[in-house]
């Protein structure tokens, strides 16, 4: 019995194994016998290949959803393989140049070779890296030493290029070449010209016969609402280098892309992307298309809200333009009228300047302002504006606010202060000799001047009237290493960590003057750098840090500007910036409530007092002057307000301003924009809201839309002391 059951178990199995077998032979003969003839025909007819859908670029928006960078609809100019015959590329790419030529257009132009004005092939200088690339094996394929006429005649031979001059001979070249570069084929189309007029596309739509392969697609286009307002902090898009590629093409990059080169584009460049989606192409045997299938569809880059609010950025920077100029305008005064014959170190050589604003609360930032500065869209568009940029001497391409060092001068008072009462080199009570000279090295023949002859003063004092002698003698007491210590603490001399490029600055001391391969460390130095002096150099960012920092009691946190990140239809939130501590000065809070106070004194009764005195809001701050021979000095305004509960902190450096009632002007338009709505008119002015009155009965700010407190003629009282 049990054997009939082996018996019957093998032949079940056996039944199976015939059945599969006999499906699989069908199956054979159908392919092969009955329909083989056809499948055959199929495959010699068809290929297929995958093609990258691109996906639309995120957009950049303020804290309120305000657009920064934004996408319209454009045009780009595509080569499809599909349609473009070898035999007909050189005449199509030659037609499509012309076009574009006359209607003044742009077309992607890469090579890097020119026609002199003799008519001959030569190297566009600067582009050592692109012509190295040309030289390569892959392209021109010659000798490293290689002429452009050289690299030229074997292009010209490798493309066929024939029949044409010399100019368009070339430029047909840079085509095929950057064609070649992005690895032109089926699946990889090349982009010839971005962003076309509605009207030109309309000429090619109808003459898409004499243009065989040259197609018409539909993309977004990057587009600035107002180009000036951030134009360092938003970034640029460019096209992809040749060292980019080779790093991201793993990555779904192809050589025609374009990408964040500065900037939150460059810093967002993996979220503001997207996702490139795919469809598969196939061809016949002759290359012409026979069907198009969608296999993944793209997805949009994301949205990022920075934590920029537009209305304050806009009268910063009209603020910071009109000051600037105003310092220029009275500085050529006092050399003209008052100081004729004299050296010129008034303020007429003052070009440039920054300004930053952090929300105490979580060190976001509100406003980073930078002058000189330039215009997004004119930068992208227009060649000639480039070339001026990199050509101005003033340098308007460099972000001042968060690369920009600069002598801070008196303003670092309030940070030693602290640090010094904290380590108990002074207390509150302590009096030092608030005079004119400081004379501690006296016998080695070095006296150092100070402002004012105030006697003997204690800490608060010594901030409000900005007495330098006093804070020598508390430098030189607490030594080089405590003072530099709090002031890594407070952000000084060190990144803030903020998303973009950033320097740390240079905190003066006796390891970093060796670095430098500067001389030894003296005491002297040390009572200078308690003053803002000696190397110290700092970026407005940190200073705003800083003063954000005792404003927030002593509690450091990382200063941002993406408030949050959203898909790109703005709907769900992806990630929300929450503020992040980095440090705390490690200061008694009745320290840092005795300095808080001075820093409200030097607002109504000291250095700032013209500015601020009667001003609605009450107002902390610290002037501060840095000699900078032979140049005017710098001058720096830090503050905070509301004093008892701190809203926003200010940072403002005018590059040899020399005078404080300028820079003082700038903060106080700040002030007035965000306590009372300040905002800029059509004409560029700075307003104040007709319901909102004055926001305070003190001077208007700004030297333009108003005047500013003292006599615009001559220095402000005390700003010589910082």
């Amino acid at each position: 019995m049990d054997k009939l059951k082996e018996y019957s178990r093998y032949w079940a199995l056996g039944l199976i194994v015939f059945a599969i077998m006999a499906v699989y032979t069908l199956r054979l003969v159908d392919w092969q016998i009955l329909n083989g003839a056809s499948f055959l025909e199929t495959a010699n007819r068809t290929s297929s290949s995958t093609v990258v859908m691109d996906a639309a670029r995120g957009e950049i928006l303020d804290v309120n959803g305000v657009g920064l960078a934004v996408n319209k609809t454009g045009y780009a100019i595509v080569f499809d393989r599909a349609y473009m015959k070898a035999e007909t590329q050189n005449k199509t790419i030659y037609q499509l140049i012309q076009l574009l030529n006359q209607r003044g257009e742009k077309w992607t132009d890469n090579l890097p070779v020119r026609l002199n004005s003799k008519g001959q092939y030569e190297f566009i200088p600067g582009m050592d890296k692109e012509v190295a690339t040309l030289k390569s094996e892959d392209y021109a394929n010659v000798n490293t030493y290689a002429t452009a006429d050289l690299c030229m005649s074997h292009l010209i031979e490798k493309y066929d290029v024939t029949g044409y001059s010399a100019a368009d001979t070339r430029n047909i070249v840079s085509v095929r070449y950057n064609m070649t570069k992005s690895a032109f084929g089926i699946s990889a189309p090349y982009t010839f010209a971005q962003d076309v007029s509605r009207d030109t596309i309309a000429i090619i739509s109808e003459n898409s016969s004499l243009l065989p392969g040259a197609t018409v697609k539909v993309t977004t286009v990057r587009e600035y609402p107002s180009g000036s307002l951030i134009p360092h902090v938003l970034g640029t898009i460019g096209s992809i280098s040749q060292e980019e590629y080779n790093t991201l093409k793993d990555k779904g990059y192809a050589f025609n892309d374009r990408l964040g080169k500065s900037g939150i584009e460059q810093a967002f460049e993996s979220m503001l992307r997207g996702k490139a989606g795919e469809k598969v192409v196939e061809t016949t045997r002759t290359g012409s298309l026979s069907s198009e299938t969608v296999k993944t569809a793209p997805v949009s880059g994301d949205t990022v809200y920075l934590t920029i609010d537009s209305k304050v950025q806009n009268v910063l920077n009209v603020s910071l333009a009109n000051n600037i100029k105003a310092t220029q305008e009275n500085g050529r005064k006092l050399s003209a009228q008052h100081y004729k014959g004299m050296s010129s170190a008034h303020g007429e050589d003052c070009v440039a300047g920054a300004a930053v604003v952090l929300r105490v609360k979580d060190f976001s930032v509100l406003a980073a302002s930078t002058y000189p500065t330039y215009d997004l869209t004119e930068y992208l568009n227009d060649t000639n504006y480039y070339t001026s940029l990199i050509n101005n001497k003033d340098k308007p391409l460099i972000d001042r606010a968060f690369n920009g060092v600069f002598t801070p001068g008196s303003i670092i008072k309030p940070y030693v202060a602290l640090a010094a009462l904290q380590e108990k080199a002074i207390t509150t009570s302590t009096r030092l000799e608030g005079n004119s000279k400081y004379t501690r090295f006296a016998d080695t023949g070095l006296v150092l001047g100070s402002i004012g002859n105030y006697g003997m003063i204690t800490a608060n004092y010594a901030i409000q009237k900005s007495s330098n002698s006093f804070f020598y003698e508390v430098g030189y007491r607490l030594g080089i290493t405590n003072m530099n210590l709090y002031a890594k603490r407070f952000g000084l001399g060190v990144k803030t960590g903020i998303e973009l490029h950033e320097s740390a600055g240079i905190l003066g001391g006796p390891s970093e003057r060796t670095a430098a391969g500067g001389g030894g460390w003296f005491d002297a130095d040390t009572v200078e750098a308690a003053v803002g002096q000696a190397d110290n150099k700092f970026t407005p960012l940190q200073l705003a840090t800083y003063t954000a920092t005792i404003a927030n009691n002593g509690v450091r946190l990382k200063p941002h500007l993406v408030n949050k990140v959203t898909d790109y239809a703005r709907k769900n939130v992806i990630t929300q910036a929450a503020p992040e501590e980095v440090d705390n000065i490690g200061v008694s809070q009745s320290y840092i409530d005795y300095v808080k106070a001075a820093m409200r004194s030097v607002a109504t009764a000291g250095t700032a007092s013209s500015t601020f005195k009667n001003y609605g809001i009450a107002i902390a701050a610290k002037t501060g002057t840095a000699v900078q021979t032979p140049h005017s000095d710098n001058v720096t305004f830090v503050a905070f307000a509301p004093y008892e509960n701190p809203e926003i902190a200010v940072a403002v450096v005018l590059e040899h301003g020399a005078t404080s009632m300028y820079c003082n002007a700038v903060a106080k338009d700040i002030f007035d924009a965000y306590f009372y709505g300040k905002t800029v008119d059509a004409n560029g002015n700075l307003v104040m809201p007709s319901a909102s009155g004055n926001a305070s009965s003190g001077a208007s700010s700004g030297t333009v839309s108003g005047t500013v407190s003292g006599n615009p003629s001559s220095p402000s009282s005390g700003s010589s002391a910082g």
